[in-house]
Formats: C-alpha cells, sequence, structure tokens
C-alpha cells in the first residue's frame, strides 16, 4: 500500500514538472500560475503545494537536468587536449546546438530568474549553475587571448561571444528546420563569425595592450 502510494505521488510530481515545462514555454513564466499548473497536471490547486512550494522551485526542477546536461558536455571539452581556438569552438558550437535542441524551452531554462554572470555568489542553484557555465566560456576564451590579457578584458570578450551565441539562437529558435538542417546548413557559418570575432578580439587587444 505504501508503495502504491509513492508511485501516485511521484506520478504525480512527474506530471506537475511536465505540465509546468508545457505552460512556461507556452505562455511564459510569469503569466502562468500555480492553479493553472495544477489543472495541467490533473491535481487540485491545493495538492500542488505538497510537492512544490511555488513557481520558483518548480523552475528548478526543469531548469537543473538540462543545465547539468550542458555542465557535463562543456567539461568535457575543455579536460581534452585540443588547442584553445578549437576548445572555444567546440563550446560555442555545443552550446548552440544545445539551445537549439531545446529550444521550447530555452527562455526558461537560461533567462527567466537569471542574475548578472559575474555575480559571485547567487541565490538560486540554477543562477550558480548558469553562471558556472559562463565560466566554462570564459576559461575556453581566456585560452585564446593574448597572455596578459587582463580580467575585464577577457570578462567583456567573452560577454561579447556569449552575445553572438545567444543572438544565433534566437534568430533560429523558432525556423521549422530540425537542429540537424541548420547546423548542416548553416554550422560554418556559425564557426567563422566566432572565428572572426576571436581575430577581432585579439587585434583590439594587441593594438591597446593587454589590461582591462
Amino acid at each position: 500500500m505504501q508503495k502504491q502510494h509513492q508511485s501516485r505521488a511521484e506520478r504525480t510530481k512527474r506530471n506537475i514538472i511536465a505540465a509546468a515545462a508545457e505552460l512556461f514555454a507556452e505562455r511564459g513564466f510569469e503569466a502562468v500560475t500555480m492553479r493553472e499548473i495544477a489543472a495541467r497536471a490533473g491535481c487540485s490547486h491545493t495538492a500542488i503545494y505538497l510537492y512544490f512550494t511555488d513557481k520558483e522551485t518548480l523552475l528548478q526542477h526543469i531548469s537543473m537536468p538540462p543545465l547539468q546536461e550542458l555542465r557535463e558536455e562543456l567539461a568535457g571539452i575543455l579536460a581534452n587536449d585540443a588547442a584553445p581556438e578549437a576548445q572555444l569552438n567546440g563550446i560555442c558550437m555545443t552550446w548552440i546546438r544545445f539551445c537549439l535542441s531545446h529550444r521550447n524551452l530555452y527562455d526558461v531554462i537560461f533567462n527567466v530568474g537569471a542574475e548578472r554572470v559575474d555575480e559571485k555568489d547567487p541565490k538560486l542553484e540554477m543562477n550558480r549553475l548558469r553562471n558556472e557555465l559562463f565560466g566554462m566560456l570564459m576559461q575556453a576564451m581566456r585560452g585564446c587571448l593574448p597572455p596578459g590579457t587582463g580580467e575585464e578584458r577577457l570578462l567583456a570578450c567573452t560577454r561579447i561571444m556569449f552575445y553572438m551565441a545567444y543572438g544565433i539562437v534566437g534568430t533560429y529558435r523558432h525556423s521549422p528546420e530540425s537542429l540537424d538542417e541548420l547546423m548542416a546548413r548553416l554550422g560554418p557559418t556559425f564557426r567563422d563569425a566566432f572565428r572572426a570575432l576571436l581575430i577581432g578580439f585579439n587585434a583590439i587587444i594587441e593594438e591597446g595592450g593587454n589590461g582591462g
């Protein structure tokens, strides 16, 4: 009997998470209420609070698994012996592929409730992980810039590289093409865009010195 109850509770919890993910993707995090999530999940508007205290808790349950998955992928790239530019390209292309493969929940996973990337101690675990991912991009960028490049310059270059990746995802997140179709058609263009930025960064730094 106890096992049946636990099984039913786990099923209800999964249904709530799935319903929240669908509604957040359809209408945006701010517009959705806990009552609406409960209705979509097939439970009462009071029972939902037995499992999740608020929308922020649900957001974390939705966002953390894919963020952890991406962290493992990026960590693997940084751990290999490839040249710095190859590592940076690998991280950028992996980031794009990952985001476009989660395009329906992209805003929920990466943007909702986000804090500054240079925030030292974010309150939410998902923001600590988001900032860790940005830190991995910065680590790859560091190896591609001239020795002695200052931290402020490094942060600025990493932000610009992230803006490029963010813009690419934003441009194609509503495309009817599949991920594989997009990457086959535009992958070389994406790589050229990142390389062009890197060439520009190095030229600017060499002209103006390596300081922040």
